[in-house]
């Protein structure tokens, strides 16, 4: 059993929702980023997301291309942001992270040479936005083989089909994009994420994360009530962005929301 796989266990038990909070490697300073997964885990965090940066991320809102400029500035690459991980788990060997990001870094590198790093370093998962399930045989077979869960995400205009293909390919859990649009976007309807999460479970029994247009502690309530993990990011990047030259602000700012969200997330 992973990582990923026996903290949804532990949480399902204890009738919890998880609380998957992302942050861009790097951003806004290299030094900051293992600090603050620390902090997010003191808040409350159950599985961390870290973004690795990238110069195209066209899947993101403003909010989180502007977190990856601010990290490629300091030449954060894909093997730096493994390294980070390494460090967060010289003091954390519980809490599962998963990279989040784009496909060209880990071609670069080879889905083998990339898989063993992340192994090595300590990574659970991995969620290539731009890598479709249909294509993804050759890169889930290298995670797989090394221990890794490879994620992947639904979207509000998924099919029956591409949900059975989706969840084939997934382990650990899948990430459902609550809301047609970039991260960060707005117009989040609970009613048709819950229709939608009903839909996705008639064909695979991994927990259901949702993402996309999660601000605040409410909202995370709202959403802990019908999924199994609530991803909260644009409003942590955001947060960052308007302390990027007082760190010690920036920690105690995430450490606040994200603790508030998790005690509204318990509450519900």
């Amino acid at each position: 059993m992973s990582r990923i796989e026996q903290t949804f266990a532990e949480l399902k038990k204890a009738g919890r929702t998880a609380l998957v909070p992302f942050i861009t490697a790097g951003d806004p300073d290299p030094d900051l980023t293992v600090p603050l997964m620390h902090t997010l885990v003191e808040a409350g965090a159950d599985l961390i997301e870290l973004g690795v940066p990238f110069s195209d991320p066209m899947a993101d809102g403003p909010v989180i291309q502007r977190a990856s400029e601010r990290a490629l500035a300091h030449h954060v690459s894909l093997r730096d942001v493994l390294a980070m991980v390494q460090r967060f788990r010289q003091e954390n060997s519980h809490t599962p992270v998963i990279l989040m990001g784009y496909l060209n870094p880990v071609e670069v590198m080879g889905y083998e040479d990339f898989a063993t790093a992340a192994e090595e370093a300590g990574v659970d998962g991995v969620l290539t936005v731009d890598m479709p399930p249909e294509e993804s045989h050759d890169l889930v077979q290298a995670l797989r083989s090394h221990g890794l869960d490879p994620i992947f995400l639904a979207a509000p205009t998924s099919d029956r089909r591409r949900l059975e293909m989706i969840a084939a390919a997934a382990s650990g859990f899948i990430y459902y994009v609550s809301l047609k649009g970039v991260t960060g976007a707005a117009n989040l309807v609970v009613d048709e994420v819950a229709q939608k999460l009903a839909e996705i479970r008639q064909v695979t029994d991994l927990p259901l994360g949702v993402g996309f247009g999660i601000k605040n502690a409410e909202m995370a309530r709202t959403m802990s009530r019908i999924a199994d993990a609530v991803v909260v990011g644009s409003a942590l990047v955001a947060l960052i962005e308007e302390n990027v030259k007082e760190p010690d602000k920036i920690k105690k700012e995430i450490y606040h929301l994200v603790h508030g969200m998790r005690e509204a997330m318990d509450q519900a």
